[in-house]
Formats: C-alpha cells, structure tokens, sequence
C-alpha cells in the first residue's frame, strides 16, 4: 500500500521540522544545538582527530544474532534504536521510540549496543529508507552506561568507514543521538523532542504518519491462530430492490481489548455450507463422523497433521478444509489415480500437465465451469478417492478480509462490515455460493436465544486517513468499496467535533439504480448536510441509457479535481474492483494530469507514482 523512499516530499507550505535541507536542521534551538554539537563530535572523530597508532576492533559477540543488519533485513525493520541504559530509562525510551515508527508506517526495533557487532554500521545503507537512533544515557561524570562503554570506546578509537551514512535527504541512512540525563522534566523533554522528531522524519522519507493517536500494542489479544468469538448485534440490508443481497453487519468487541483504526480490514472464519459437506460424504460414501487423526509421514516436518486432530471428518470438511474453490492442477494428478475409467484418468493428468491441451482443458472444464471439488466428483461418477487422501489434498479454508466500515473513534466497541452476497450460475447450471457472505448473511442477532457469533481478528492496513486532518481526501468507491469510507467520513466528522480544522471531505460513489442499491443513503446525505461531506458525488450506472461510472464523474469535476490535487495536497483514497474500476480511475487522473498539469503521459505516470510514494493515492482493492 504505502512505499517509502527517498523522493522529496516538502512543500511550500509545510510547517513540521524537517531533518535537513540545503545543509541546515529546522528543529527547535536545543535540537539544533545538540545534534550540531553531536555532529562536531562525529565529524570530529572520524575524519580530522589524530589516529591512535592501535586501533582495536568492536567487541564482536560469537553468536549467530549479533549482526544487527542480518536482523532488521530478516524481520523487515527498517529503523534501529540502540540505547545505553544504566537504571532503565534509556531502554524504556529507545522501546517507545521502535514501537512509535509503526505510526507512521516503518518497523522498527530496539538494540542493546553489548549484544550486536557495531563495527556493521557502515551497512546499515543496505536497507533502503533506514534510520538510526541512539538513546545514550549517562551516569557519573557523564560516563557512559556499562552496557555502552565498548561501543563508546571504539566509536572514539575506530577509523569507522560511515560513507553513505550521513545527516542529508540523498542518503538512505541517518543517525541520531540523545542523551539522556537525570532530572526532573526528563518525561516532558522527551515527549517534546519526540513530538517534533517523527514529523521531521516524515519529512525527510517522504511519509505521511498512518495515525494522529492510534493505540500501539506490542501483544496482541486476538490473531489469525486466536480468534476472537463476536457476537453479532446487526445484520440488516441495505438494498431496497433488486436480485442481490447488500448487507450491513455490526460486531461486538466490548471486552475484548481489540483496537483498530479506520482503513483497518476485519478477518472473518466462516464455516461451509452444511449442504455441500453431507454431499460429499454422500457421493464417497463414508460416515462423516468417524474420528480421525491424520499423521505426517515425515517425522522431521514440524506440521504433524494437515489440521488440528483428532477430529472429525464432518468437522474438517466444515471448519478446515476448503470445499467451495476449483482445485489446483497438483490435486487433479493425485486424485487421477483413483478414476476406474481411463479415459477420465486421461483427461485428470492432461489437465495437470503443462501441454497446450491440458491446460486448455483444466481452464474451460475447471476455472470456465466453476467446479469445486463435490462437482468434479459429480461430474466424474468413475472418481471415488479415499476421503483420508482428499482430506489430505485439499486447501485450508483461509479466513476472508473485509474493509471495516466504521471509526473506532465513534464506534470503539463495534466493527462495522459492508458486503455483497455472492450468488451464481455455473456454466453447468449448478448454483454456486460465497463461503462466507452467505455464512454471515445467515448470522441473525438472536438465534433461538443464542448469540450468533463470528470468529474474527484484526488485520492493520495502511491505508489511512492523512496525520493533518486540514489535507483534503478524494475518496472514491462504488458498491461495497464505499466500506473504509463510512469509516473515514465518521472520523472526519468526530474531528470535527473536536474542534479540529477538517478539509474539504469528497465522496465518488457509484450504484446500478438510485431506488435500488444507493448503500448508506440516508447516512452520507446526513452527513452533506452537517457539511462534513463537502462533496458527494453518485454515479448511478443503470438509471440512463448510457451506462455513467465513477471515472465519468472524476473527469466532469476536473478542474476541480487537479486543483484540489496540485494545489491543496488532497489524499486520494480507491477501494473496491482493481480488474476494471481502479483501473480506469488511476487512467482519468493520468488524463487530468496530462490536460490541466501540461504534462506528457509519461510525465502524467510518474507524476501519480509520486502520489503513491508519499502516501497520497492509496488503493484498497480486490480482484
């Protein structure tokens, strides 16, 4: 979603501290102060100081963790906070710092200085966009913490080689320093450099920060292996005509410690249908309720069963195991095997292979048809394969995304999701079904007095409202991707409760008929009058003779458009299909471009690109 690198992200109008432009630091004069003194000192000992006649290496620790850089490349970090820490404090600052970059789209990690090879500090340009921080404390006469002392003394007596790592925008790596001392504002010192140290780093990356006051936790309560059971406490539809079923459901959190921001994507674990599970046990010919234990063959392996066992084969079937989607080629060649007649094992190892023909064929008898695993069995009534080796074969049931359709900060203790029931015909005539849309579509508030709940936990996005909520936001999507919108139109609102300056807030929505399917009508036309919405622009396709789609819209408000863009530092935010709509989105802007900017189209391009690298046209979308 959000990439950083190096591309130049000021403006004219910016007010937030910059790290360093044409030489000079725009920070507060204490800052300024202590990391000219800091920089003296570094430049000082490394370039003009007299050499010692013996220069000792960095204490090196023989153990496989003590390169650093090996371990930020193998955990995706990208900024390192070292500490000196005598008492604690030096340590509990450089964690809150490591912990802090997550706000603004970067990992980071924190480093005792004793347990790495320091001397790597030259490779820390190997990985782009990095930063390093040094939180030193001090006790004594200002000596340097235990911990620090061997990095101290080698940082005075090494003839380190820091090319490529230094204070200015063109390279990919920084260093800064604090020094920690004892006193009594030393929490609000903190806090104030802090408050100006992130915007500056923005700056210099070319960031905008994904959260003015997002919670960061370092454990997380509820995860993909821990699900969080919610109770559902709305499923209403929002369609008031037509053949498809729009739904808006709410679940409850209360208790459950979750947070999540606006753009943030809930998963769900559905179950499948009971109807497709009896089929199969049905056409195998086996009872479903025979315990099982499916045991790796490969004792080294750490997975031992394909999923958790004993259990059931209705309960594999049902919770485990994915029934619903067109099996791979590799899944064809096993079961072939098992077809009596040959011509059907002809044609399963033709599909799997990599001839012409075979792939011809798995694409029109496969993927054109629809056919799940119970069709294929349907449709090929010699294939009967030993449950235990389809169980084997087939692919977990993955959990589902769904963008969240609403702001913690209105609704703290509820996740709002807005979807579309999938519904079919195959090419075979057979009706085929969404797992889980039709799974959630059936999960009623109240089921003959028990709750109906969800297995659901939170997947963070970056896709994310702008840090200054003064930046105009160009949102725009039609049918279910209007979903991350509901959120960020309610927390501009909440912002604006607050007092807060909000900018102008446009909304491209798109729909078949406007008395059919306009989703949250009532809502976004509450909100354009509270004039929280400054604009809300609705495409509807069907309602005319020539069908008018959201990029229509775009281009008819173009001069708008291109100044609210070029002029105003709008955030563009796309949601919904990426095959056609965001597609032919992403070209309009490029016509914009190209129109009211007097770009070429190759200019147009990079232009956009350039949007996307700041943080400025972000895309949630879905194939």
């Amino acid at each position: 979603m959000l990439l950083t690198n190096m591309a130049d992200s000021h403006t004219e109008d910016s007010t937030q501290p910059e790290l360093m432009e044409d030489g000079e630091p725009f920070l507060s004069n204490l800052d300024i102060f202590l990391f000219s003194l800091i920089a003296g000192l570094i430049i000082y000992w490394v370039m003009f100081r007299k050499k010692a006649e013996a220069i000792p290496e960095f204490k090196k620790l023989e153990t496989p963790e003590s390169s650093f850089i090996e371990k930020m490349k193998k955990t995706g970090k990208n900024i390192v906070v070292f500490y000196g820490s005598q008492t604690g404090t030096g340590e509990e600052f450089a964690n809150r710092l490591s912990k802090d970059a997550q706000r603004y789209g970067m990992k980071g990690m924190a480093a005792d200085p004793e347990e790495y090879d320091m001397s790597e500090l030259s490779r820390l340009k190997e990985i782009d966009n990095s930063l390093a921080i040094f939180c030193m404390a001090t006790y004594g006469e200002g000596d340097p913490t235990d911990n620090a002392q061997d990095f101290y003394d080698w940082l005075q007596e090494s003839d380190a080689d820091l090319d490529g790592v230094n204070f200015t925008v063109s390279f990919s790596s920084c260093f800064f320093f604090i020094f920690v001392n004892d006193d009594g504002n030393l929490e609000e010192d903190f806090v104030s450099w802090r408050e100006q140290f992130w915007p500056a780093v923005c700056e210099h990356f070319g960031v905008e920060a994904t959260g003015e006051e997002s919670s960061i936790r370092q454990y997380e309560p509820f995860d993909s292996k821990n699900p969080f059971l919610s109770p559902v406490t709305v499923n209403r539809k929002l369609n008031k005509g037509g053949d498809r079923h729009l739904m808006h459901l709410e679940l409850d959190i209360t208790g459950s410690k979750i947070r999540y921001e606006s753009g943030d994507h809930v998963a769900v674990y559905p179950t499948n249908d009971s109807n497709i599970v009896n089929k199969l046990g049905e056409v195998l010919g086996v009872d479903l309720d025979t315990v099982i234990s499916l045991n790796n063959l490969d004792e080294e392996s750490n997975k031992k069963h394909p999923f958790p066992c004993p259990t059931t084969y209705r309960t594999a079937l049902t919770h485990y195991l994915d029934v619903t989607s067109c099996p791979r080629t590799n899944v064809l060649y096993e079961l072939a095997q098992y077809a009596s007649d040959p011509k059907d094992q002809e044609n399963m190892r033709k599909m799997a292979s990599s001839s012409p023909e075979g792939k011809a064929l798995y694409q029109t008898w496969v993927l054109d048809s629809s056919r799940n695993i119970l069709a294929i069995l349907e449709d090929l009534p010699s294939l009967r394969p030993p449950i235990d080796h389809l169980c084997e074969l087939l692919p977990r049931l993955q959990a589902r995304y769904y963008s969240i359709a609403s702001s913690s900060k209105v609704h703290p203790n509820s996740i709002h999701i807005c979807a579309v029931v999938v519904e079919y015909q195959t090419k075979t005539g057979r009706t085929n079904k969404g797992v889980a849309t039709n799974w959630l579509k059936n999960k009623v508030p109240t089921d003959n007095g028990h709750k109906a709940t969800v297995p659901m936990y939170i997947r963070k996005s970056q896709f994310r409202l702008p840090f200054k909520s003064s930046n105009p936001v160009i949102m725009i999507g039609p049918g279910t991707g209007i979903a991350p919108f509901m959120g960020f139109i309610q927390e501009r609102a909440w912002l604006k409760q607050q007092g807060k300056e909000v900018g102008e807030t446009v909304m491209y929505f798109g729909c078949r008929h406007k008395n059919e399917d306009f989703l949250y009508q009532e809502e976004l036309e509450a909100f354009e009058k509270e004039e929280v919405l400054t604009q809300l622009n609705v495409a509807f396709s069907r309602d005319q003779e020539k069908k008018v789609y959201v990029q229509h819209l775009l281009k008819n408000n173009k001069e708008e458009v291109w100044r609210q863009i070029h002029k105003d530092n709008a955030h563009i935010y796309i949601c919904g299909d990426a095959r056609n709509m965001a597609r032919d989105v992403q070209t309009v802007f490029y016509e914009i471009a190209e129109e009211l900017g007097g770009m070429t189209h190759t200019q147009a391009v990079d232009y956009i690109k350039k949007l996307m690298t700041k943080g400025r046209y972000s895309q949630d979308v879905w194939s």
